[in-house]
């Protein structure tokens, strides 16, 4: 598994800035595996998605895996283009979605409640007035 080391201490990053990135995991390794079959990601897009999905920037990733910062976005560009998206907050949603599927289907815990916007909301009836006689 990998972690970003990029430490945070006090409330400031290690450059002086009062930025924090959330410590939270919104996928599991069984969600990640879903997502690596579906999509035919090579392990490496698989571990670039993962610290896309952590917030980590471009130059983050690369320094994370002693790689190019041009071979990152060509990691980034191969995925945008399989999944069919085309930043990096479409395709955070698009693994939350699929690994919810996933989690439906499967009977595993869900990656975090997704609430559907499309749904409208139900009304309430309003009680009837009694009209005086």
């Amino acid at each position: 598994m990998l972690h970003a080391q990029h430490y945070i201490t006090d409330g400031f990053k290690e450059d002086g800035s009062v930025f924090e990135r959330p410590r939270i995991a919104l996928l599991n390794e069984q969600h990640w595996l879903h997502v690596q079959r579906r999509y035919h990601m090579s392990p490496r897009e698989l571990q670039v998605a993962k610290l896309v999905c952590q917030g980590l920037n471009n130059e983050e990733i690369a320094s994370d895996l002693n790689i190019r910062h041009g071979t990152v976005k060509t990691h980034i560009r191969n995925i945008y283009r399989r999944i069919r998206v085309k930043n990096k907050i479409a395709m955070l949603l698009k693994f939350i979605s699929d690994a919810s599927k996933f989690s439906a289907k499967s009977g595993t815990l869900p990656p975090i409640p997704i609430i559907e916007t499309e749904k409208t909301a139900k009304k309430t009836p309003t009680p009837s007035k009694t009209q005086p006689k």
